[in-house]
């Protein structure tokens, strides 16, 4: 396992859009096994392949409850609902938050490691991340979605 450079505002990489999983091999699993170190190593919620520049349909989601890192594979949002807005920011645009209106409830439906689909339900910060990290794989960053972005002092008051 590896740390993996998190890519930064204005890299190319952060405004594509990513390309399905086909292969479940121990190349995979260990490009998860990085992002999940690397994830931890920044302190963040969720990290999306084109992030560390792999423009592949990966991401991970970790709010640090009992599901502990949540591994997505060619993931999509199959249901919605409610609304919730807040503070939101992103390992790629370090001390840049913005207001960003996301979904209350989601339901993902993705692929294991190993090729298994499976669905998950996130609720409030989950579902935040979830959308923020498939937003990632289509190339959307959270900067566009924001209604406004915060200035200094409001990211200090937080």
């Amino acid at each position: 396992m590896a740390l993996r450079e998190i890519v930064k505002d204005g890299d190319k990489a952060l405004t594509k859009i990513c390309r399905p999983v086909e292969k479940f091999d121990a190349k995979l699993a260990s490009i998860l096994d990085d992002m999940a170190d690397t994830l931890k190593k920044a302190n963040g919620v969720g990290l999306a392949a084109p992030q560390i520049g792999l423009l592949r349909r990966i991401c991970i989601v970790n709010v640090g409850d009992d599901d502990g890192v949540i591994e997505l594979i060619n993931p999509e949002i199959i249901e919605q609902s409610g609304n919730q807005t807040g503070a939101e920011g992103c390992l790629s645009f370090p001390d840049q938050y913005g207001i960003v209106s996301r979904p209350m409830y989601v339901t993902v439906k993705a692929q294991d490691r190993n090729g298994n689909e499976f669905t998950k339900k996130g609720e409030g910060l989950k579902a935040r991340a979830f959308c923020h990290e498939i937003d990632h794989l289509n190339g959307v960053v959270f900067k566009e979605r924001a209604e406004r972005m915060l200035s200094p002092d409001e990211v200090e008051e937080l």
